[in-house]
């Protein structure tokens, strides 16, 4: 009974920090979404009413436009991330100084890397612009096209994350026993077997943790498309219309009802994702 109770007033203090930054807050959202609750003045209860926001046009294409990001964020940080730790995971002092330049851009501010950005992008100053008129081409309209913003906003969350992620999967890899491997080679396996026989299977619980990250934080990105275009030229993602909801049209009961609706897919993706790399590993281990 007394190492229980020692137990429990060790977890105290952690139960009381998620309480209140987390489940009061959740739950001030959730009662926020269930009324008529303007940004200045009284609030009154309106049921569902404010969920009608999910169903609208802005909005739909929004979460569209997020999905889109999301998908081609995921890809190429991962990319970018899986062969970077590939080509530093074995230690050296050489290696050493390529591993802190790789992570250097993560320790940049996301909205100061999302400004620098805008100045390499900016179609008046880009650098890369007046690189393409020396071969007597214009350039592009890097931020004043939905496409192109895109595109960009890609490279910027590849050069400022790969790094980050990097350091994750390279844990993962090596945590891999090496024996794994010299037995392989004794077994004559090429190294693209022992890449999908032995470390991609045995690095799906790393590569589950870095594609809910991931996934969590393109599905709610804001900084990088706000700073670069404003939300403009169909670039607005769903926390600008949540955003737009609560400052703009000074609607914080809609604002939370969207808040309530990304949360529920967030949780229904980050499970997905789990239980199928988690049920693929399993299904591998058993066979």
């Amino acid at each position: 009974m007394a190492r229980r109770s020692t137990g429990f007033l060790y977890a105290l203090p952690m139960a009381v920090i998620v309480a209140v930054l987390f489940v009061g807050p959740l739950g001030l959202m959730v009662w926020m979404s269930l009324n008529d609750w303007p940004l200045l003045g009284d609030s009154a209860p309106n049921g569902v009413a404010n969920y009608e926001a999910l169903r609208e046009p802005l909005f739909t294409r929004a979460v569209v436009f997020s999905l889109k990001y999301t998908a081609i964020a995921t890809v190429l940080v991962t990319a970018m991330a899986f062969g970077l730790a590939l080509l530093v995971q074995r230690p050296g002092p050489v290696v050493a100084v390529f591993r802190t330049v790789f992570f250097l851009p993560a320790a940049v501010g996301l909205a100061s890397a999302s400004l620098l950005f805008y100045g390499m992008f900016h179609q008046d100053s880009s650098p890369l612009n007046g690189l393409a008129r020396l071969f007597g081409d214009d350039g592009l309209d890097w931020l004043g096209d939905g496409n192109h913003a895109l595109f960009s906003t890609a490279l910027l969350i590849t050069w400022k994350f790969a790094g980050y992620y990097m350091v994750i999967i390279m844990a993962g890899l090596q945590s891999i026993n090496p024996l794994l491997y010299e037995a392989a080679t004794l077994e004559g396996a090429t190294r693209w077997q022992m890449m999908r026989r032995i470390t991609l299977p045995l690095l799906r619980p790393t590569m589950t943790l870095v594609l809910v990250l991931l996934v969590t934080s393109s599905l709610l990105a804001f900084d990088q498309f706000f700073i670069l275009t404003g939300g403009r030229h169909g670039t607005a993602t769903v926390v600008i219309g949540i955003y737009r909801e609560a400052f703009t049209s000074q609607d914080l009961g809609r604002a939370a009802a969207l808040s309530v609706g990304i949360l529920a897919v967030l949780y229904v993706i980050n499970g997905a994702q789990v239980r199928f790399l988690r049920g693929s590993s399993t299904d591998r281990s058993a066979a």
